[in-house]
């Protein structure tokens, strides 16, 4: 009898799951055991759970260039907002040697109108303003309720679970499975959800007496914060109070505790929207018997304050703004292990690329997280965070401070380093400086920066940040 070959041992498959602006704390490892997340509490029971992980720069398109490139954005230029990224930056699938992968990125891409297809993916699914699901939604008989053909985010957020952006991608992240489940493959699933305006087909998923605020929503309203926190703020509360007169509910901005409450449950009625299609993909996993040969990935570019510190959004160093999930779950893992350490996404690419079995690429400056997936030592290092100048607006006729204060706050770029040890100093270069002890004061609450007892903190901390901007090529004076 002619003996079979032996079976070769299959590459492993990568999901990478990125919804936008979802903070830690909606999943139950990260303490959200309220928020209705079946799904990703599941997975996180399965996976590594990176219990503090930080972002590169806590807005879209600088993070998501970091998540792509394994580059700091004041290297690869996306230091705002809708800056295309520069071609001379590869984006993950460029960087592997392997070139068997089959590669797929669907959803929100925000790195410029050319898209992700150009850039090593094989497919591009777009749910940007025209393109795939707006195609999608005219097929069903709608009609685009912008002049340019495009539906409007508001629009949108009206629509039956059935038209819901989620959906429409789960649909497409399982019918690109069924096809590649021979091959070895990469799907990026791009959510936009739950990025505000805070409103979906489950906003009563959660029961508004269920929905806790943020304990610093309910304290008073701080002054020892940056100036352009506090302009943020003032022009978000303005807004705020113009809403309840020209829109139906509050959808982006509060003032009182009961209107943070009700933006919160609808904000986790999209996470639970998120939840649903991550879920089902994960089925589709498993039903074409793929689970023990496959990575799945979740984390998100930037958390969303929701009224902690009277705030919402991002564009803060906050811990809501700033830290975000990152799950892993490695082929046949079946039990969940924690990692307390603070890490960064400027480790993220080299970790994939490692979990790949790929060489680390020259373009990346982080390292693999990989010792830490295997619960091998790694030596504690600190992590940094970086702020440009985006597009703070102001309340007109504000008199929070004079004119020539105000441009400058407004212009102010950070330069943040979070330590192993527990401290968060935010040195700025135009505005006010912060320092917080994470493991007393987790809510941050009191900024110790000018307390001369912890002149030698800041003095350390400072001169990690000055060495961390010579060894990135950094020119920020601050």
């Amino acid at each position: 009898m002619v003996s079979q070959p032996a079976k070769l041992p299959r590459k492993p498959n990568l999901i990478l799951f990125l919804p936008d602006q979802q903070r830690a704390d909606t999943l139950a490892c990260y303490g959200g055991k309220k928020v209705h997340a079946p799904n990703l509490n599941k997975l996180a029971s399965e996976s590594v759970v990176f219990e503090r992980a930080y972002v590169t720069h806590p807005v879209c398109t600088p993070s998501r260039s970091s998540l792509m490139t394994g580059t700091w954005p004041h290297i690869n230029g996306c230091i705002r907002n809708s800056i295309p990224l520069d071609q001379r930056f590869r984006v993950f699938p460029e960087l592997l040697e392997d070139k068997d992968y089959q590669t797929a990125y669907m959803g929100k891409w925000h790195l410029g109108e050319e898209g992700p297809a150009a850039r090593g993916f094989h497919e591009w699914l777009s749910t940007e303003h025209q393109g795939n699901y707006t195609n999608f939604l005219i097929s069903t008989g709608l009609t685009p309720d912008k002049q340019n053909g495009a539906f409007s985010e508001m629009a949108i957020s009206n629509l039956p679970l059935e038209l819901s952006r989620p959906k429409f991608l789960e649909k497409h992240a399982c019918e690109f499975i069924e096809k590649h489940h021979r091959d070895p493959f990469i799907l990026v699933v791009g959510f936009v959800e739950p990025h505000s305006p805070y409103n979906g087909p489950l906003n009563d998923e959660h029961p508004l007496d269920q929905v806790d605020l943020d304990v610093t929503a309910t304290l008073p309203e701080s002054e020892n914060i940056p100036l352009r926190y506090r302009l943020m703020r003032e022009w978000q509360q303005s807004e705020a109070v113009l809403d309840r007169e020209r829109l139906p509910t509050q959808l982006f901005f509060g003032v009182t505790p009961e209107e943070y409450r009700s933006i919160k449950q609808r904000y986790l009625g999209l996470v639970t929207l998120v939840d649903q299609s991550i879920g089902a993909i994960l089925d589709c996993l498993e039903r074409f018997g793929l689970t023990d040969d496959t990575i799945v990935v979740h984390t998100s570019d930037h958390g969303d304050s929701l009224g902690a510190h009277h705030l919402f959004g991002k564009e803060v160093m906050f811990e809501e703004a700033a830290r975000v999930p990152l799950l892993i779950r490695l082929p046949g893992q079946r039990r969940s292990q924690i990692v307390s350490r603070p890490v960064g996404h400027i480790d993220f690419v080299p970790t994939l690329l490692d979990l790949l079995g790929q060489p680390k690429h020259p373009q990346c400056v982080g390292k693999s997280l990989l010792l830490l997936l295997r619960e091998e030592a790694m030596s504690p290092e600190n992590i940094f965070i970086e702020w440009a100048p985006n597009r703070t607006k102001i309340k007109k006729g504000t008199s929070l401070a004079p004119r020539r204060m105000i441009k400058r706050a407004v212009d102010e770029s950070t330069r943040t380093v979070v330590s192993s040890d527990g401290w968060k100093l935010c040195l700025r270069d135009k505005d006010l400086n912060e320092l917080y002890n994470l493991s007393d004061d987790p809510l941050e609450t009191r900024n110790l920066y000018s307390d001369r007892q912890y002149t030698s903190v800041i003095s350390r901390y400072a001169g990690e940040i000055d060495r961390w901007q010579e060894s990135t090529n950094d020119r920020l004076k601050i």
